[in-house]
């Protein structure tokens, strides 16, 4: 099968190279291959599985649809499932927001929903230029590019996003977001900057392919500050961060933010396809078709994801994920001070960042020791090996990520540790015993 996969799909694929395994069957945190080995799954869907693979709750919210002979796929009709969905979704939002939300369903991808919420805040607000940040990851097409800082041809004015390991000013801490929200708000209000008055900011509260940095709360209030004195809506990329996945059920929530739009998507469709975007009613200006999709009204999805919403609420995962985050980063600060190739541990809840660097290479006027991008190869290798998935990310693809389901128990997260460090030991006495090449 592998080898017909690597005959017959693009080139383009990803995860399929750096983890060449053939998933037969799946619960929890497991994976089973093909092969019979099984695997701890800290990838998570790229943390679509809040609850993991197939739980109960999820298969049992399939069924029941599949079993009453309801229509799959509606458009944008309503229906019992959507409305049981939608209720569900807006009894989880931040407290001023619910009470005078909207709801577009949008394609089923996050950056399908990322999409729409551009167009949304540009026709609500006449203007076209948007704000977006360093580092930041929205999705693959056009405009999510634009604003992720993967497209050539750009339409967006992109600001500092504040970091303690790598700091744009080079100070990190508090002063360094000092600076970085006044380097905002100088770009906005200076007449000669470049930056015209624009149709909204979009920023993740922890950015995820950017190398698991979370936002200091006191700079997201400065820019929930800064954009409403300017009138600017506020979109929150909560693509990867909902859902109690950074220990709060929404990410923001962490620094009482309540922004204008919020982008939704991966957990909230229970595993299944789900995109869609909330925001204050007063930007609902859009007339009817001015934006749709034909996979907009998944009825599956719908199910599973009220599902597990409701799970998630009811049971206190996001809670428990910020009380586990905080232990496995304890223990992965641990094991830094023995590894020096640990640069950085970060992260907030169950989203976790290892970033792993070249000691050797560092320069006296470095701040930090370069990246090194192929220690992390090694070291998800080597993870492999040993019967655990992660995921790979951050500016050079250093930086090891941990997205386990919310449902992680204390056994399973020291297994994952365990294994973790295992894989990190076997990583270094590979790259040791490695020919030493050229100076950098």
């Amino acid at each position: 099968m592998l080898r017909r996969q690597a005959q017959r799909e693009s080139a383009a694929r990803t995860y399929a190279r750096s983890l060449p395994i053939v998933p037969v069957r799946a619960r929890g945190l497991t994976i089973e291959g093909a092969d019979g080995r099984r695997y701890l799954d800290c990838l998570s869907g790229a943390g679509t599985l809040a609850l993991g693979h197939n739980h109960p709750v999820v298969l049992e919210a399939i069924r029941k649809v599949l079993d009453s002979g309801a229509p799959l796929h509606v458009l944008d009709l309503a229906t019992p499932v959507k409305d049981a969905f939608t209720t569900e979704l807006f009894a989880t939002l931040p407290a001023g927001l619910a009470d005078d939300a909207r709801i577009q369903f949008c394609g089923p991808a996050g950056t399908d929903a990322v999409e729409a919420a551009l167009k949304l805040v540009r026709t609500a607000t006449g203007r076209t230029g948007v704000v977006a940040f360093s580092g930041a990851y929205h999705g693959m097409t056009a405009g999510a590019l634009d604003v992720s800082g993967g497209a050539t041809d750009v339409r967006v004015a992109r600001l500092p996003y504040p970091q303690d390991y790598r700091c744009p000013f080079g100070i990190g801490g508090e002063r360094g977001a000092e600076l970085a929200a006044r380097w905002t708000e100088t770009a906005l209000d200076d007449p000669k900057s470049g930056v015209p008055a624009p149709a909204g900011m979009i920023l993740e509260p922890v950015q995820g392919e950017g190398g698991v940095i979370p936002a200091p709360d006191g700079w997201l209030r400065r820019m929930r500050e800064i954009t409403a004195a300017r009138s600017i809506p506020l979109i929150a990329d909560e693509v990867q961060t909902g859902v109690g996945r950074t220990g709060t059920f929404w990410a923001v929530e962490h620094s009482g933010v309540v922004p204008d739009v919020m982008v939704l998507s991966k957990a909230i469709g229970g595993s299944l396809p789900l995109a869609v975007v909330v925001y204050r009613s007063e930007l609902d200006a859009w007339e009817p078709g001015a934006h749709a999709g034909t996979f907009r009204g998944n009825q599956l999805a719908m199910a599973a994801g009220a599902a597990t919403l409701a799970y998630v609420r009811e049971n206190g995962l996001a809670a428990r994920a910020g009380t586990l985050g905080t232990r496995m980063l304890g223990r992965l600060q641990g094991l830094a001070a023995a590894h020096p190739c640990i640069g950085d541990v970060r992260g907030r809840g169950l989203m976790i960042g290892v970033e792993l660097v070249d000691p050797e290479a560092q320069g006296p006027d470095d701040l930090a020791p370069p990246p090194d991008p192929a220690l992390a190869t090694t070291v998800q290798r080597q993870c492999l090996d040993r019967g655990l998935i992660v995921e790979l990310g951050g500016r050079h693809n250093a930086v090891v990520r941990l997205l386990p389901p919310l449902t992680l128990t204390d056994e399973q997260a020291a297994a994952v540790l365990d294994r973790f460090a295992d894989a990190l030991a076997a990583a270094e006495r590979v790259h040791r015993a490695r020919p030493s090449g050229p100076a950098r």
